[in-house]
Protein backbone atom coordinates (compact mmCIF):
# COMPACT_ATOMS: atom_id res chain seq x y z
CA UNK A 1 0.00 0.00 0.00
CA UNK A 2 1.25 3.59 -0.68
CA UNK A 3 1.89 5.33 2.02
CA UNK A 4 -0.24 8.97 3.05
CA UNK A 5 -0.18 11.05 -0.61
CA UNK A 6 0.44 14.25 -0.47
CA UNK A 7 -2.62 16.25 -2.02
CA UNK A 8 -2.52 19.43 -4.54
CA UNK A 9 -5.52 21.22 -5.60
CA UNK A 10 -4.81 23.32 -8.73
CA UNK A 11 -7.65 25.86 -8.91
CA UNK A 12 -8.32 28.16 -11.85
CA UNK A 13 -11.19 30.83 -12.18
CA UNK A 14 -13.65 31.19 -14.83
CA UNK A 15 -12.11 27.96 -16.72
CA UNK A 16 -15.52 26.50 -18.02
CA UNK A 17 -15.93 22.60 -18.47
CA UNK A 18 -15.89 22.78 -22.16
CA UNK A 19 -13.30 24.70 -22.88
CA UNK A 20 -10.30 21.80 -22.85
CA UNK A 21 -8.79 19.94 -25.43
CA UNK A 22 -9.72 16.79 -23.73
CA UNK A 23 -13.41 17.73 -23.80
CA UNK A 24 -13.68 18.34 -27.47
CA UNK A 25 -13.38 21.64 -27.50
CA UNK A 26 -11.54 22.60 -31.32
CA UNK A 27 -10.06 25.89 -30.05
CA UNK A 28 -8.50 24.51 -27.24
CA UNK A 29 -4.61 24.57 -26.85
CA UNK A 30 -4.53 22.63 -23.23
CA UNK A 31 -1.73 19.34 -23.95
CA UNK A 32 -0.41 19.59 -20.68
CA UNK A 33 -3.78 18.94 -19.10
CA UNK A 34 -5.03 16.71 -21.69
CA UNK A 35 -1.90 14.68 -20.61
CA UNK A 36 -2.63 14.45 -16.85
CA UNK A 37 -6.76 13.30 -18.53
CA UNK A 38 -5.45 10.49 -19.77
CA UNK A 39 -3.71 9.53 -16.39
CA UNK A 40 -6.73 11.07 -14.22
CA UNK A 41 -10.62 10.37 -13.49
CA UNK A 42 -12.19 12.87 -15.14
CA UNK A 43 -16.07 13.97 -14.09
CA UNK A 44 -17.92 15.75 -16.62
CA UNK A 45 -20.87 16.58 -14.60
CA UNK A 46 -19.07 18.20 -11.93
CA UNK A 47 -20.50 21.65 -11.54
CA UNK A 48 -19.89 24.64 -8.95
CA UNK A 49 -22.28 25.41 -6.04
CA UNK A 50 -22.43 28.86 -7.17
CA UNK A 51 -20.59 30.56 -10.03
CA UNK A 52 -19.80 33.30 -8.10
CA UNK A 53 -15.93 33.64 -7.06
CA UNK A 54 -15.82 34.32 -3.42
CA UNK A 55 -19.42 31.85 -2.94
CA UNK A 56 -17.51 29.21 -4.74
CA UNK A 57 -14.07 29.52 -3.26
CA UNK A 58 -16.30 29.24 0.29
CA UNK A 59 -18.02 26.20 -0.69
CA UNK A 60 -14.68 24.61 -2.30
CA UNK A 61 -12.94 25.31 1.13
CA UNK A 62 -15.77 24.38 4.00
CA UNK A 63 -17.75 21.78 2.01
CA UNK A 64 -20.65 24.00 2.90
CA UNK A 65 -23.28 25.59 0.86
CA UNK A 66 -23.70 29.33 0.91
CA UNK A 67 -24.78 31.02 3.04
CA UNK A 68 -24.72 28.11 5.56
CA UNK A 69 -20.66 28.59 5.26
CA UNK A 70 -21.19 32.23 5.87
CA UNK A 71 -21.15 33.74 2.90
CA UNK A 72 -23.90 34.72 0.99
CA UNK A 73 -23.39 38.45 -0.85
CA UNK A 74 -20.04 38.82 -3.44
CA UNK A 75 -18.19 41.38 -0.46
CA UNK A 76 -18.80 38.73 2.25
CA UNK A 77 -15.77 37.98 3.85
CA UNK A 78 -14.88 34.23 5.37
CA UNK A 79 -15.80 33.93 8.75
CA UNK A 80 -12.60 33.52 11.05
CA UNK A 81 -14.37 31.05 12.62
CA UNK A 82 -15.41 29.05 10.27
CA UNK A 83 -14.02 25.30 9.58
CA UNK A 84 -12.14 24.69 6.22
CA UNK A 85 -10.26 21.96 4.79
CA UNK A 86 -6.95 23.13 5.65
CA UNK A 87 -7.99 22.86 9.63
CA UNK A 88 -9.31 19.05 9.12
CA UNK A 89 -6.40 18.03 6.74
CA UNK A 90 -4.08 19.09 9.96
CA UNK A 91 -5.90 17.45 12.35
CA UNK A 92 -4.90 14.37 10.23
CA UNK A 93 -1.52 14.92 10.15
CA UNK A 94 -1.03 16.78 7.16
CA UNK A 95 0.98 20.21 6.42
CA UNK A 96 -0.86 22.56 4.78
CA UNK A 97 0.00 25.08 2.65
CA UNK A 98 -2.06 28.16 0.64
CA UNK A 99 -0.47 29.79 -2.33
CA UNK A 100 -2.53 32.20 -5.12
CA UNK A 101 -6.09 33.77 -5.26
CA UNK A 102 -7.72 34.16 -2.14
CA UNK A 103 -10.74 36.20 -2.91
CA UNK A 104 -12.57 35.60 0.90
CA UNK A 105 -11.16 38.39 2.77
CA UNK A 106 -12.81 41.94 3.97
CA UNK A 107 -12.67 43.86 0.69
CA UNK A 108 -12.67 47.81 0.02
CA UNK A 109 -16.01 48.33 -2.21
CA UNK A 110 -14.55 52.01 -2.73
CA UNK A 111 -12.15 51.29 -4.96
CA UNK A 112 -11.73 49.77 -8.18
CA UNK A 113 -12.20 46.01 -8.17
CA UNK A 114 -8.77 45.32 -11.25
CA UNK A 115 -5.89 47.32 -9.56
CA UNK A 116 -3.25 46.68 -7.04
CA UNK A 117 -5.40 48.17 -4.64
CA UNK A 118 -7.08 44.90 -3.60
CA UNK A 119 -3.88 43.07 -5.33
CA UNK A 120 -2.29 44.34 -2.10
CA UNK A 121 -4.55 44.46 0.73
CA UNK A 122 -3.28 42.62 3.24
CA UNK A 123 -5.15 39.28 4.37
CA UNK A 124 -4.45 38.83 8.05
CA UNK A 125 -3.52 35.65 9.33
CA UNK A 126 -6.06 35.01 11.31
CA UNK A 127 -8.64 35.31 8.02
CA UNK A 128 -6.38 32.75 6.18
CA UNK A 129 -8.58 29.82 6.42
CA UNK A 130 -6.41 28.12 8.80
CA UNK A 131 -3.61 27.14 6.36
CA UNK A 132 -0.08 26.65 8.15
CA UNK A 133 1.85 28.40 5.07
CA UNK A 134 -0.28 30.66 3.33
CA UNK A 135 1.51 33.21 -0.03
CA UNK A 136 -1.02 34.96 -2.06
CA UNK A 137 -3.51 37.96 -2.86
CA UNK A 138 -6.81 38.97 -2.45
CA UNK A 139 -7.60 39.53 -5.51
CA UNK A 140 -7.15 42.60 -8.01
CA UNK A 141 -7.11 40.42 -11.43
CA UNK A 142 -3.78 41.13 -12.10
CA UNK A 143 -3.15 38.95 -14.61
CA UNK A 144 0.43 39.84 -15.04
CA UNK A 145 2.89 41.32 -12.30
CA UNK A 146 1.16 39.83 -9.14
CA UNK A 147 1.49 41.19 -5.79
CA UNK A 148 1.89 38.67 -2.87
CA UNK A 149 2.14 38.62 0.66
CA UNK A 150 2.00 35.57 3.67
CA UNK A 151 4.01 33.48 5.78
CA UNK A 152 7.28 34.45 4.49
CA UNK A 153 6.47 38.33 3.20
CA UNK A 154 5.56 40.23 6.07
CA UNK A 155 4.47 43.43 2.96
CA UNK A 156 3.27 43.00 -0.46
CA UNK A 157 6.17 41.89 -3.13
CA UNK A 158 5.78 42.66 -6.36
CA UNK A 159 6.61 39.51 -9.07
CA UNK A 160 7.56 40.41 -12.54
CA UNK A 161 6.13 37.55 -15.05
CA UNK A 162 2.68 35.69 -15.81
CA UNK A 163 0.57 35.40 -12.69
CA UNK A 164 0.08 31.44 -13.44
CA UNK A 165 4.14 30.87 -13.62
CA UNK A 166 4.67 33.56 -10.80
CA UNK A 167 2.19 30.95 -8.28
CA UNK A 168 2.86 28.30 -9.78
CA UNK A 169 6.78 28.22 -9.57
CA UNK A 170 6.28 29.41 -6.19
CA UNK A 171 4.24 26.69 -5.20
CA UNK A 172 6.09 24.39 -6.12
CA UNK A 173 9.73 25.10 -4.78
CA UNK A 174 7.40 25.48 -1.35
CA UNK A 175 6.43 21.14 -2.52
CA UNK A 176 10.18 20.70 -2.63
CA UNK A 177 11.40 21.34 0.60
CA UNK A 178 11.47 18.69 3.27
CA UNK A 179 7.84 19.01 5.57
CA UNK A 180 8.69 15.72 7.59
CA UNK A 181 4.76 14.47 6.76
CA UNK A 182 2.53 14.81 3.80
CA UNK A 183 1.61 18.11 2.33
CA UNK A 184 -2.09 18.91 1.50
CA UNK A 185 -1.50 22.18 -1.29
CA UNK A 186 -3.98 24.79 -2.85
CA UNK A 187 -3.04 26.55 -6.01
CA UNK A 188 -5.15 29.02 -6.87
CA UNK A 189 -4.68 30.62 -10.16
CA UNK A 190 -6.68 33.52 -11.51
CA UNK A 191 -6.24 33.52 -14.95
CA UNK A 192 -8.42 32.68 -17.23
CA UNK A 193 -10.42 35.27 -15.81
CA UNK A 194 -10.78 38.70 -17.55
CA UNK A 195 -9.35 41.39 -18.68
CA UNK A 196 -9.01 38.79 -21.35
CA UNK A 197 -7.43 41.59 -23.55
CA UNK A 198 -4.11 41.09 -21.16
CA UNK A 199 -0.77 40.05 -22.45
CA UNK A 200 -0.17 36.34 -22.28
CA UNK A 201 4.30 35.91 -22.84
CA UNK A 202 5.55 34.03 -25.41
CA UNK A 203 1.92 33.10 -27.24
CA UNK A 204 0.88 33.37 -30.74
CA UNK A 205 -2.42 35.37 -30.48
CA UNK A 206 -5.57 33.91 -31.75
CA UNK A 207 -7.92 34.60 -34.66
CA UNK A 208 -11.11 36.43 -33.44
CA UNK A 209 -12.51 35.14 -36.74
CA UNK A 210 -11.84 31.31 -36.24
CA UNK A 211 -12.63 30.78 -32.99
CA UNK A 212 -15.82 28.63 -33.45
CA UNK A 213 -18.77 29.61 -31.22
CA UNK A 214 -21.07 27.61 -29.16
CA UNK A 215 -24.72 26.78 -30.99
CA UNK A 216 -26.46 28.48 -28.50
CA UNK A 217 -24.05 32.10 -28.77
CA UNK A 218 -26.66 34.57 -31.17
CA UNK A 219 -24.90 35.12 -34.78
CA UNK A 220 -24.97 38.21 -36.60
CA UNK A 221 -24.43 41.12 -34.29
CA UNK A 222 -23.09 42.90 -31.65
CA UNK A 223 -23.21 39.87 -29.13
CA UNK A 224 -21.13 37.53 -31.29
CA UNK A 225 -18.39 40.26 -31.72
CA UNK A 226 -18.20 40.82 -28.53
CA UNK A 227 -17.73 37.19 -27.65
CA UNK A 228 -14.96 36.53 -30.46
CA UNK A 229 -12.70 39.36 -29.37
CA UNK A 230 -13.18 37.66 -26.03
CA UNK A 231 -12.52 34.34 -26.33
CA UNK A 232 -9.37 34.99 -28.58
CA UNK A 233 -8.02 36.45 -25.39
CA UNK A 234 -9.51 33.77 -23.29
CA UNK A 235 -8.01 30.97 -25.39
CA UNK A 236 -4.71 32.57 -24.93
CA UNK A 237 -4.81 32.67 -21.24
CA UNK A 238 -6.10 28.92 -21.08
CA UNK A 239 -3.05 28.04 -23.22
CA UNK A 240 -0.86 30.34 -20.95
CA UNK A 241 -2.14 28.59 -17.64
CA UNK A 242 -2.16 25.22 -19.68
CA UNK A 243 1.90 25.79 -19.69
CA UNK A 244 2.16 26.94 -16.23
CA UNK A 245 0.47 23.98 -14.96
CA UNK A 246 2.38 21.81 -16.83
CA UNK A 247 5.54 22.94 -15.43
CA UNK A 248 4.08 22.70 -11.74
CA UNK A 249 3.46 19.28 -12.19
CA UNK A 250 7.14 18.68 -13.84
CA UNK A 251 8.40 19.96 -10.82
CA UNK A 252 6.56 18.48 -8.06
CA UNK A 253 6.47 14.45 -8.83
CA UNK A 254 3.64 12.72 -9.35
CA UNK A 255 4.87 9.37 -7.87
CA UNK A 256 2.71 9.51 -4.70
CA UNK A 257 0.94 12.49 -5.44
CA UNK A 258 -2.91 13.32 -5.63
CA UNK A 259 -3.66 15.74 -8.34
CA UNK A 260 -6.68 17.45 -8.76
CA UNK A 261 -7.53 20.27 -11.29
CA UNK A 262 -10.24 22.66 -11.17
CA UNK A 263 -12.27 25.63 -11.48
CA UNK A 264 -14.41 27.70 -9.52
CA UNK A 265 -17.15 28.41 -12.36
CA UNK A 266 -17.39 29.08 -15.77
CA UNK A 267 -18.21 31.78 -18.34
CA UNK A 268 -20.87 32.43 -20.87
CA UNK A 269 -18.77 34.27 -23.38
CA UNK A 270 -22.34 35.11 -25.45
CA UNK A 271 -24.11 32.15 -25.04
CA UNK A 272 -27.62 33.06 -24.80
CA UNK A 273 -26.56 36.51 -25.32
CA UNK A 274 -24.82 36.75 -21.96
CA UNK A 275 -21.54 37.57 -20.76
CA UNK A 276 -18.90 36.30 -17.55
CA UNK A 277 -20.43 34.66 -14.51
CA UNK A 278 -23.44 33.77 -11.88
CA UNK A 279 -26.03 32.32 -14.66
CA UNK A 280 -27.88 29.45 -14.11
CA UNK A 281 -26.40 27.99 -17.48
CA UNK A 282 -24.26 25.35 -17.94
CA UNK A 283 -21.10 27.61 -19.56
CA UNK A 284 -21.13 29.22 -16.09
CA UNK A 285 -22.18 26.17 -13.93
CA UNK A 286 -20.05 23.10 -15.31
CA UNK A 287 -16.55 23.07 -14.22
CA UNK A 288 -13.44 21.02 -15.21
CA UNK A 289 -12.96 18.46 -12.21
CA UNK A 290 -9.90 15.93 -13.08
CA UNK A 291 -8.47 13.32 -10.31
CA UNK A 292 -5.13 11.99 -10.79
CA UNK A 293 -4.69 9.12 -8.11
CA UNK A 294 -1.21 7.47 -7.96
CA UNK A 295 -2.68 4.24 -7.05
CA UNK A 296 -6.21 4.71 -9.60
CA UNK A 297 -6.80 3.89 -13.37
CA UNK A 298 -7.71 6.77 -15.96
CA UNK A 299 -11.20 6.57 -16.40
CA UNK A 300 -14.32 8.29 -17.14
CA UNK A 301 -16.92 9.23 -14.12
CA UNK A 302 -20.40 10.53 -15.29
CA UNK A 303 -21.54 10.94 -11.21
CA UNK A 304 -22.74 14.08 -10.32
CA UNK A 305 -19.90 16.21 -8.60
CA UNK A 306 -19.72 19.38 -6.73
CA UNK A 307 -16.74 21.62 -5.82
CA UNK A 308 -18.69 21.34 -2.12
CA UNK A 309 -17.34 17.68 -1.99
CA UNK A 310 -14.18 18.03 -2.61
CA UNK A 311 -12.94 18.78 1.31
CA UNK A 312 -14.83 14.89 1.45
CA UNK A 313 -13.05 13.46 -1.42
CA UNK A 314 -9.63 15.15 0.14
CA UNK A 315 -10.13 13.75 3.33
CA UNK A 316 -10.91 10.00 2.13
CA UNK A 317 -7.44 10.39 0.21
CA UNK A 318 -5.86 11.73 3.20
CA UNK A 319 -7.32 8.59 5.27
CA UNK A 320 -7.09 6.04 2.34
CA UNK A 321 -10.43 5.11 1.77
CA UNK A 322 -12.26 5.07 -1.11
CA UNK A 323 -14.80 7.91 -2.21
CA UNK A 324 -17.49 7.48 -4.64
CA UNK A 325 -20.56 10.35 -5.45
CA UNK A 326 -24.27 9.34 -4.12
CA UNK A 327 -25.73 12.14 -5.67
CA UNK A 328 -28.68 12.01 -8.19
CA UNK A 329 -28.26 15.81 -7.90
CA UNK A 330 -26.17 19.10 -7.04
CA UNK A 331 -27.32 21.81 -5.68
CA UNK A 332 -26.61 25.14 -7.45
CA UNK A 333 -27.28 28.78 -6.66
CA UNK A 334 -26.53 32.20 -6.48
CA UNK A 335 -28.55 33.20 -3.09
CA UNK A 336 -27.61 36.62 -3.20
CA UNK A 337 -28.26 39.04 -6.51
CA UNK A 338 -25.15 40.72 -7.75
CA UNK A 339 -24.92 44.56 -8.45
CA UNK A 340 -21.69 44.08 -10.30
CA UNK A 341 -21.66 45.07 -13.77
CA UNK A 342 -21.64 42.06 -16.39
CA UNK A 343 -22.42 39.64 -14.16
CA UNK A 344 -26.02 37.99 -13.54
CA UNK A 345 -28.30 40.38 -11.32
CA UNK A 346 -30.99 37.92 -10.11
CA UNK A 347 -30.83 35.96 -7.32
CA UNK A 348 -31.92 31.98 -8.50
CA UNK A 349 -31.45 28.53 -6.92
CA UNK A 350 -31.92 25.09 -8.24
CA UNK A 351 -30.56 21.64 -8.84
CA UNK A 352 -28.77 20.00 -11.68
CA UNK A 353 -28.99 16.32 -12.55
CA UNK A 354 -27.30 14.18 -15.21
CA UNK A 355 -30.52 15.03 -17.11
CA UNK A 356 -32.71 17.52 -16.21
CA UNK A 357 -31.55 20.95 -14.57
CA UNK A 358 -34.63 22.65 -12.68
CA UNK A 359 -34.03 26.12 -11.37
CA UNK A 360 -36.05 29.10 -10.02
CA UNK A 361 -35.42 32.51 -10.51
CA UNK A 362 -36.38 35.03 -7.82
CA UNK A 363 -37.40 38.52 -8.62
CA UNK A 364 -35.99 41.61 -7.42
CA UNK A 365 -37.02 43.27 -4.61
CA UNK A 366 -38.96 45.93 -6.53
CA UNK A 367 -40.71 43.71 -9.13
CA UNK A 368 -41.67 41.37 -6.22
CA UNK A 369 -43.51 44.47 -4.08
CA UNK A 370 -45.01 44.86 -7.70
CA UNK A 371 -46.46 41.50 -7.51
CA UNK A 372 -43.96 39.64 -10.17
CA UNK A 373 -43.54 36.34 -8.97
CA UNK A 374 -40.51 33.79 -9.66
CA UNK A 375 -39.80 32.42 -12.69
CA UNK A 376 -39.34 28.60 -13.36
CA UNK A 377 -36.62 26.89 -16.15
CA UNK A 378 -36.59 23.56 -16.61
CA UNK A 379 -34.16 21.81 -19.33
CA UNK A 380 -33.79 18.42 -20.52
CA UNK A 381 -29.49 18.53 -20.70
CA UNK A 382 -29.30 14.84 -22.14
CA UNK A 383 -32.12 16.14 -25.06
CA UNK A 384 -30.81 20.21 -25.25
CA UNK A 385 -27.61 20.05 -24.10
CA UNK A 386 -27.15 23.76 -25.25
CA UNK A 387 -30.53 24.64 -23.63
CA UNK A 388 -32.05 26.28 -26.33
CA UNK A 389 -35.48 24.39 -25.66
CA UNK A 390 -37.28 25.18 -22.37
CA UNK A 391 -39.71 22.74 -21.22
CA UNK A 392 -42.66 23.75 -19.88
Amino acid sequence: MLRRPNIVWIVTTQWRAQACGYAGDPNARTPWLDALASESTNYPQAVTPHPMGPQARAALLTGKLCPLNGVSDYWDPLPVDQRTIAHAMRERGYTTAFFGKWHLAERDRDVALVGEAHAKMLVPEQRRGGFEFWEGFESGFLINDPWLHGTRLAEPRHFKGYQSDVVGERAARWMQESHGAPYFCVVSLEPPHPPYDAPAPHLKAYDAGAIVLRANVPRGGETEAQARRELAGYYRHLEATDRAVGRLLAEIGLGETVVVFTSVHGDMHGSHGHFRKGWPYEESVRVPLLVRHPAGAPKTDGSIVSLVDLPAMTVAWAEQKEWSSTRQTAWISIPKASALAKQCPFAWHGSRGARQKQIRVEPSAAAAAAGERPTELRFDLAADPFELCRLE
